[in-house]
Formats: structure tokens, C-alpha cells, sequence
């Protein structure tokens, strides 16, 4: 069964060189292998395999997303490497573009330089 087998991530590019400046330099992932089918990425432990293809369409919703302990101290830390963090209209953002869902959960969603939609998440106590 895959319940106990470690999962693989994917995200697509059309332009390698710019995802693995993004990917390596300004979110900190460790470059673990590259070649013609794809930029391989330890993303925590799991394998991020960023795909080159010729035409890409971001898919409207979040595609990749961490869980962080201080969700506020990473979105600083982003922003300083020109990271810019999405608000969404309807939905009530902090300050920092921070929502806090009925959970409780605190997240913030920014986009890669292809438009994929990727996300923080600090998980709160249950009220």
C-alpha cells in the first residue's frame, strides 16, 4: 500500500534558470539534482522535482504549500528576498496578508515567478 511510502511533489516552469534562482536562493531549498526532465529539490525531506514545459496555465489554487512555526517571521524573511505575499478580496488578511481560518490555522499564500500559487500555514490549537 502508499500509505507508508514517501510521496513526490511536482511543480511546472518554462523557465528552469529563473525557478532554480527562486527555488534555491530566495525559498532556501537544497538543489539536489539537475538535468533536461527536471530541477530536484529537497523541500523537508520531500523530493520537489520542478518540470520544464513548454506552456504552462497556473492552476487557480494553491499547488505547493509549508507548514511553518512562525508564520509571521517567514513572511518577513520572504519579503526581504522580494517575495510578495497575495491578498485575496472578501477574505479578512492581516497586516502581513495573513488569514486565519475556523481552525485557526494562520496562512499566507505568495506565487513563484511562473504564477504557480504557493502557500504557509501555522497550525493553531483547536478553539
Amino acid at each position: 500500500m502508499l500509505k507508508a511510502q514517501p510521496i513526490i511533489a511536482f511543480v511546472a516552469t518554462t523557465n528552469p534558470v529563473r525557478a532554480k534562482e527562486f527555488y534555491a536562493k530566495t525559498l532556501g531549498l537544497q538543489l539536489v539534482s539537475e538535468d533536461a526532465f527536471a530541477l530536484v529539490f529537497d523541500a523537508g525531506g520531500t523530493m520537489l522535482r520542478v518540470t520544464p514545459v513548454q506552456k504552462l496555465q497556473p492552476a487557480g489554487y494553491t499547488v505547493l504549500g509549508w507548514i511553518v512555526t512562525d508564520i509571521a517571521k517567514e513572511i518577513r524573511d520572504l519579503a526581504k528576498r522580494g517575495v510578495k505575499f497575495r491578498r485575496y478580496e472578501g477574505m479578512e488578511q492581516d497586516e502581513l496578508g495573513v488569514w486565519t481560518s475556523p481552525a485557526n490555522a494562520k496562512i499566507a499564500w505568495f506565487e513563484d515567478p511562473d504564477g504557480n500559487t504557493l502557500s504557509l500555514t501555522e497550525f493553531g490549537r483547536k478553539k
